[in-house]
């Protein structure tokens, strides 16, 4: 039957696709493969597995502890706290998704390796012993029928014989007949078998339909994973302050490759209400050194600004950035540097040095 021959090759091919998606999904979810055992081995046994720290978890937990370790008042250890904190929403993402796809997507692609399909090979086996049975009962059938033939056309001359190959027709006979039922029989259980394993390689379309349901819900938890995950770099991005447009290589040259800069939303919170004020004095004294000289200062950052927009830089507690002033500038700002980066800074947050 050239349509079940299909069905078995349809089935066959999901079975070995279904496997092999199911076991990198996997490994793309647990890349360790030690835990995905201990996994697999509290699974059988039934057994909740111990909860441990992902990766984007543990060294968030290192970056906070160095953080704590190095001072929450300094620039690095603020900054190791922060990057911490967001590794460890990251891992917690990580983890949420893991536990999705493992629901919507790896269970039900499990449940039809280990339940439909082995109810498929179950009876495709069925069906392949009945169909020996039947080549067997045909098999008798016909030697009965030859052999039959044979003593119909020998011609016996004596009357001893011709009892003796009139008693062997009449037992090859009843032979045959007993065969032709047996035929009868396994061919009728071979075509019920046959149209159990039909029905079921049937249902391979089915599962296809809900595969393609389950995978749905696999990109939309992935979809989600990776929003998540930028939303926590976007924020971390504008706690830390602008990333430059360009790297520096080992030789000191720009790379030729430009990162692709992130637009932030600008920050609409006034940081002046909130902060201590600087002496007035000491700020227009070095004001007025900076646009006589011409020159540039260096300056220790106060508290922590992020940039409002492009034209500003974002700065950290207590790092030095290099300072100095354009004509026609407002009062209450300053051009900063610090390396490539360049930006207006005001000068309430920061205090010049000699």
């Amino acid at each position: 039957d050239a349509h079940l021959e299909n069905l078995l090759s349809k089935a066959e091919c999901t079975k070995l696709w279904t496997e092999k998606i199911m076991k990198q999904t996997e490994v793309l979810l647990q890349p360790n493969p030690n835990a995905r055992i201990e996994e697999f081995v509290y699974e059988k046994l039934d057994r909740k597995a111990p909860s441990r720290m992902n990766n984007p978890e543990l060294l968030g937990q290192y970056m906070i502890d160095a953080g704590n370790e190095f001072g929450p008042g300094t620039a690095y250890g603020n900054a190791l706290i922060k990057c911490g904190e967001t590794q460890k929403r990251i891992g917690a993402a990580d983890r949420e998704l893991i536990q999705t796809s493992a629901i919507n997507f790896l269970t039900p692609l499990r449940n039809f390796i280990e339940g439909d399909y082995k109810t498929i090979t179950k009876e495709r086996k069925l069906l392949q012993n009945k169909r020996l049975d039947l080549d067997a009962a045909k098999t008798r059938l016909k030697k009965a029928k030859v052999a039959e033939a044979q003593l119909n056309t020998s011609q016996p001359e004596e009357n001893n014989i011709m009892v003796n190959v009139s008693y062997m027709l009449n037992l090859l006979h009843v032979k045959w007949l007993k065969s032709e039922q047996e035929v009868r029989i396994t061919q009728s259980e071979f075509d019920r078998q046959a149209e159990i394993t039909r029905l079921l390689l049937e249902g391979i379309s089915s599962t296809h339909a809900h595969h393609l349901r389950c995978l749905n819900d696999f990109v939309e938890a992935q979809m989600t994973y990776y929003a998540q995950c930028y939303q926590y770099m976007l924020d971390l991005q504008k706690q830390l302050g602008s990333f430059p447009s360009t790297f520096l290589s080992n030789n000191n040259q720009s790379s030729t490759t430009p990162v692709q800069s992130v637009s932030t939303p600008p920050v609409l919170a006034s940081a002046s209400a909130s902060l201590p004020s600087v002496s007035n004095s000491i700020v227009a004294s070095g004001l007025s050194e900076l646009r006589s000289s011409s020159g540039s200062r260096k300056a220790r950052v106060l508290y922590d600004y992020d940039a409002a927009n492009s034209s500003e830089l974002s700065l950290l507690a207590d790092e030095v950035i290099t300072v100095y002033s354009i004509p026609g500038m407002d009062s209450d700002w300053l051009m900063g540097e610090r390396g490539n980066q360049k930006g207006k800074v005001p000068i309430t947050y920061l205090e010049l040095l000699n």
